[in-house]
């Protein structure tokens, strides 16, 4: 763990606004997953104020998450529980979300809810979820670069530009029928590909069949408008 702390001197070379240029190009890729669950999450509030400051608290709560991961990743990764864990928590979220109540809108579309009560019950949750999903970004960041300082930098501009694309998928939860189904699906296909990196490597898909996958979930997703909205147009 020490080692880790001992990369955090800047050094610059040639190298180095490459390394930058990749390293957010992969948190560009690797976001859009974690972007609409994030978004699905903040979806369980009430109104659109406190979804947006959900979004905001819980990300500062998320990028402190991140660093911490990112400074201690040569230690995480030696220990499977930490996946084991995040495997189980993103798996038991999709169970929570398609087994809680549907609530039926002023279209013809029903849609679950993770209905909660307060602000401060969804910030936790938004925080954890995106530290979940950062279990594999953060390990495929220090594949790429081995210089600490630069990885945060990817990171931080990484947790930016997931707040802005959260916010879009937050507008458009309203708009598309299916979008928040597409949403817990792709948080359950990320915790499965967890869950199997622990039990069993062999069977871990790989990267083009995961975003290939998900990509057809998107496509899904946004292939229905709701009825309201259809009728506003």
């Amino acid at each position: 763990m020490l080692a880790q702390f001992s990369d955090l001197s800047i050094n610059f070379d040639f190298k180095t606004p490459f390394l930058l240029i990749i390293l957010i190009s992969l948190e560009a890729v690797l976001s859009a997953d974690n972007a609409i669950a994030l978004a699905s999450i903040a979806q369980g509030l009430p109104n659109g104020k406190t979804q947006r400051q959900a979004l905001n608290i819980g990300l500062v709560a998320a990028y402190v998450l991140r660093v911490i991961l990112i400074l201690t990743a040569t230690w995480v990764v030696d220990f499977w529980q930490f996946q084991l864990l995040g495997a189980l928590y993103l798996l038991w979220l999709v169970f929570n979300y398609f087994t809680s109540p549907e609530e039926e809108d002023t279209g013809e579309a029903h849609h679950h809810n993770l209905g909660f009560s307060s602000l401060w019950q969804a910030i936790p949750m938004i925080a954890v979820t995106d530290l979940a999903f950062s279990l594999d970004s953060v390990t495929t960041a220090i594949a790429v670069a081995d210089e600490t300082w630069l990885i945060i930098v990817g990171g931080t501009i990484g947790v930016i530009a997931l707040r802005f694309l959260a916010g879009l998928f937050l507008r458009w939860l309203d708009e598309f029928t299916h979008l928040e189904n597409a949403g817990f699906v792709t948080v359950g296909i990320v915790g499965v590909r967890l869950l199997l990196k622990v039990i069993q490597p062999s069977l871990v898909p790989p990267e083009w069949l995961m975003v290939t996958l998900i990509l057809g979930i998107f496509i899904w997703g946004f292939s229905q408008k709701n009825q309201n909205v259809v009728n506003e147009n």
